[in-house]
């Protein structure tokens, strides 16, 4: 019997596109067309409507930064066990990044890449999921309840020869205004892909435990109090943890805990 898709190396086919609006749309548009095949890497040198989490907008440099999306058939991973993803490919960034910015690259929860104070990069998961009842498909940015989780689209974004920001980012930095060196970005692109596939690997053969104890030993202000808004309310907490299931734990006065969306940070 043929193996399942999700044995298959990530990156094993590298779709490498001189402009698009975004990789994630190019990567469910493949799905929606019956084209997509799971590993599929699409990277584009340049994003003109790219997608952040929360709606928002992901901004990059033409032909300087790492802007890919990679199509994931997530089985045997459950709908409820997305954060597991989720947390595979932040550890994975988290880690290519500090092989070339140093111990001060961190996981900024969910899965922000960040340098010190400053955001280097970030990852968007789309989720595709065919419902139960109808076999619809249906995209959700968070996670669903209900349904066959056909495939994860793992956006990622890392600035690396960009040196200058829009005002209205409050705290961007690149790999070389750490490091003052230029890079290759496509072979970078290539090499972080590598490192996923580890992961991911690691992830579906041995379990969830190690990578969750990496995402925890770099999580940013882990132990260190924060200044955290929910809706009107502006208060100060410790970061506790990010559970297994993806959240938040903090501590003041009480400990709380909050799902992704529900906070934000005050930095």
């Amino acid at each position: 019997m043929p193996e399942p898709p999700f044995t298959k190396p990530l990156g094993l086919s590298f779709i490498e596109l001189q402009s698009v609006d975004s990789t994630n749309n190019y990567a469910r548009q493949l799905i929606y067309e019956g084209l997509a095949q799971h590993g599929t890497i699409i990277f584009a040198h340049d994003q003109v409507a790219g997608k952040g989490q929360r709606n928002k907008v992901w901004t990059s440099e033409k032909a300087a930064n790492i802007v890919l999306s990679i199509l994931i058939k997530p089985q045997p991973l459950l709908l409820t066990e997305q954060f597991q993803l989720s947390a595979c490919a932040a550890v994975a960034v988290q880690e290519f990044f500090m092989k070339y910015a140093g111990d001060d690259s961190k996981i900024k929860w969910p899965n922000d890449l960040y340098w010190q104070d400053r955001k280097a990069g970030g990852i968007l998961i789309e989720s595709v999921v065919r419902s139960s009842e109808s076999g619809v498909w249906n995209q959700e940015s968070v996670a669903a309840t209900a349904g066959q989780w056909d495939w994860a689209i793992v956006g990622i974004g890392i600035n690396i020869n960009q040196t200058s920001f829009p005002d209205d980012l409050p705290n961007p930095v690149s790999l070389k205004q750490i490091t003052g060196k230029n890079f290759d970005a496509v072979a970078l692109a290539k090499e972080l892909c590598a490192l996923l596939n580890e992961k991911f690997a690691e992830l579906l053969n041995h379990g969830f435990e190690n990578i969750y104890s990496r995402y925890l030993l770099h999580l940013y202000k882990r132990n260190a109090t924060v200044k955290l808004k929910k809706g009107s309310r502006v208060f100060e907490a410790m970061i506790k943890e990010v559970n297994t299931s993806g959240q938040l734990v903090v501590q003041h006065s009480i400990e709380e805990i909050f799902d992704f969306g529900n906070v934000e940070w005050v930095i």
